[in-house]
C-alpha cells in the first residue's frame, strides 16, 4: 500500500490562501484609514472591490482552481490568439529561418549534441540555453508485472523509490521524468530482430513457421516504450560557475553508467541512453505519428534515416482551447490536478499505461522535481505548520484538514528518517487521427483517471505546451512560466 500524497498549500485564514489573507487584512486596514479620513463613499467602493476579489478567490472548482485563476487563464488564451502564438507554420515557404521544421513553442530554442559516456555508448544532450538546462534521455523496455510474484514487485517498487531518492543527492540535477508510450506495432521491428537471430543452419520448416508467425503476430499488436529524461543545471549549485555543453557532457559521461545500472533493479529493464538520431526519431514521430511506419521500414531495410534537430518539429500546428492539431493528427493533453487521496496498490496505473486500440498513441509522463535535503527539511516543517494553522483557523476542523495534518506529520517523520522528498506531477496525452475521435479519446482517458484514483484536468489554453512537456525532452515547465513559483503557491 502506498499513499501520503500531498498537494502544496499556502497558509491562510478561514480557508483563504496566503494572497487572500493578505488581501483581507489590507482591505480592513485600508477601509479603516479611508473612514478616518471621512472618505465614506470611497471606503465603501474600496471594500466592495476587496470583497469581490476575496469571493472570487474562494470559488474553486473540483480541480482546486479559483475563479481568478480561470479568468487569468482565459485572458492569457485571448492574448495568445490575438498575437498569433497559437498558429505555427514551418518548412521551405514559412518564416522559420532556413525553412526548417524546428520544434515549436517553449522547445524552439533547444539544441542537441552527441557525446560518449564511460561505457562507450553515444548519448544525446539536449540543451535549453535560456534556462541553462541539459537533458539526457534514457530508453528502456520494462519487464512488466505479468507472472511476477508480489514480493518481487514490492522489491521493484522499493528499488524505484531508492532510485528517486538518489536523485536528490545528484549534484546539479533539477528534474526527471518517466514517459510510457504505447502505439500500434508495424511489425518491422519484430521481423528485423528475428532475421538477425535466425541461424543459417535452421531447417526450412522452422523457417517457414517463424516467417508465418512474424507476418501474423503484428496484426492488432501494440508496442510499449519507456523513456527516462534526467535534467541537469549548467551551474551545479547557486552562485557557482555556469558550465558549457562540453563541460556538462564530460561530467555526465562519468555519471551515466551508475544512473543506468541502478535502474536495472527497478523493473525498468536494461536502460541505455538514446543517441541523437534515436531521439530525433522519437520526437519526430510524436509530432507526425504517420511517419512511424516509415522509420520502422527504413530500419528493417538497413537504411537508417538521418535527421537533424531542426527537422523534428511539425510543418503545421494549431493550438485550440482544448486540443492540439499537428501534421494531420489531433491530440489532447491532461494534467493531474489531484493525486490519490487514499492509499493505492503498486498496480494503480496499470490500466492507464496499458495499450488502447482506440488511440493512435498514448503517453503517460510522470514529472519529478527532487528537492535537496537542506530545503526538504525546511519544507516539511513548513508544511506541518501550514496544515496545523489551516486546521486551527476554522471554528471546526474538517476531516480533510485532519487528514492533511496527519499526512504532513507523516511526511516530516519519513524525511527525518532519511527519505528523499520530491514534487511530482503527471501529464496524459492521447493522439487520434481525426477531430471527431477526440470525444471518444476524452472519455477513455477520463475513465482511466477515475480507475487510477487520479483527477485529471484538461490543459485548457495550454495544449501545445503540455504536449511538449509530455515528451522526453526534460522541459521544466514551472521555470518557463511568467509568474514565479512563490507567487503561484501564494494564490
Amino acid at each position: 500500500m502506498y499513499g501520503n500524497f500531498r498537494a502544496p498549500a499556502s497558509k491562510g485564514l478561514a480557508g483563504l490562501s496566503t494572497a487572500g489573507t493578505v488581501l483581507l487584512i489590507g482591505g480592513v486596514v485600508g477601509g479603516i484609514v479611508l473612514m478616518m479620513l471621512n472618505l465614506w463613499l470611497v471606503a465603501l467602493g474600496f471594500e466592495a472591490v476587496i470583497l469581490s476579489l476575496i469571493v472570487l478567490s474562494m470559488q474553486k472548482n473540483k480541480h482546486g482552481r479559483t475563479l481568478i485563476e480561470r479568468i487569468m487563464r482565459r485572458a492569457g488564451w485571448a492574448n495568445a490568439r490575438y498575437s498569433g502564438a497559437t498558429v505555427y507554420r514551418a518548412g521551405p515557404v514559412s518564416r522559420v529561418p532556413g525553412g526548417t521544421t524546428k520544434l515549436p513553442g517553449i522547445s524552439a530554442r533547444s539544441k542537441i549534441t552527441e557525446h560518449v559516456d564511460g561505457y562507450g555508448r553515444p548519448f544525446a544532450l539536449v540543451q535549453v540555453s535560456q534556462k541553462g538546462h541539459f537533458t539526457v534521455v534514457l530508453a528502456s523496455e520494462p519487464d512488466g508485472g505479468g507472472m511476477v510474484d508480489q514480493d518481487h514487485i514490492n522489491r521493484w517498487v522499493d528499488r524505484w523509490s531508492h532510485w528517486l531518492g538518489m536523485l536528490t543527492d545528484e549534484p546539479g540535477l533539477t528534474a526527471a521524468s518517466v514517459t510510457i508510450e504505447t502505439a500500434p506495432d508495424s511489425g518491422y521491428r519484430l521481423a528485423r530482430k528475428i532475421e538477425a537471430r535466425m541461424s543459417d543452419d535452421a531447417p526450412q520448416f522452422a523457417r517457414d513457421v517463424i516467417n508465418e508467425t512474424v507476418q501474423m503476430l503484428p496484426t492488432g499488436a501494440t508496442v510499449t516504450r519507456a523513456y527516462i529524461a534526467v535534467t541537469f543545471k549548467a551551474a551545479i549549485r547557486t552562485g557557482s560557475r555556469v558550465r558549457n555543453a562540453a563541460e556538462v557532457a564530460n561530467d555526465l559521461a562519468t555519471r551515466l553508467p551508475n544512473l543506468t545500472l541502478s535502474l536495472n533493479d527497478t523493473g525498468a529493464g536494461v536502460a541505455e541512453p538514446l543517441s541523437a538520431q534515436q531521439l530525433c526519431e522519437v520526437i519526430r514521430v510524436a509530432y507526425d505519428p504517420g511517419e512511424a511506419i516509415l522509420f520502422d521500414r527504413a530500419h528493417a531495410a538497413g537504411k537508417a534515416p538521418e535527421l537533424d534537430w531542426s527537422e523534428v518539429g511539425p510543418q503545421a500546428a494549431d493550438t485550440f482551447w482544448d486540443c492540439y492539431h499537428h501534421n494531420g493528427s489531433w491530440s489532447k493533453s491532461w494534467a493531474m490536478s489531484v493525486p490519490p487521496r487514499s492509499t493505492v496498490q503498486a498496480n494503480v496505473l496499470q490500466a492507464m499505461i496499458a495499450p488502447n486500440p482506440e488511440l493512435v498513441r498514448k503517453r503517460i509522463t510522470l514529472l519529478y522535481r527532487p528537492l535537496d535535503p537542506a530545503r526538504a527539511a525546511q519544507l516539511v516543517e513548513s508544511d506541518v505548520n501550514t496544515a496545523t494553522f489551516n486546521a486551527s483557523s476554522r471554528n471546526r476542523a474538517t476531516a480533510r484538514d485532519t487528514r492533511e495534518t496527519r499526512a504532513a506529520q507523516a511526511t516530516a517523520a519519513e524525511e527525518a528518517d532519511g527519505a528523499g522528498l520530491l514534487n511530482f506531477g503527471m501529464i496524459v496525452t492521447a493522439t487520434v487521427r481525426t477531430q471527431a475521435e477526440l470525444d471518444e479519446a476524452e472519455a477513455i482517458v477520463e475513465n482511466l483517471g477515475v480507475s487510477a484514483r487520479i483527477r485529471l484536468e484538461e490543459a485548457y489554453g495550454a495544449q501545445d505546451s503540455t504536449f511538449a512537456a509530455g515528451l522526453p525532452l526534460g522541459l521544466v515547465i514551472p521555470e518557463h512560466l511568467a509568474l514565479p513559483t512563490t507567487v503561484r503557491n501564494a494564490l
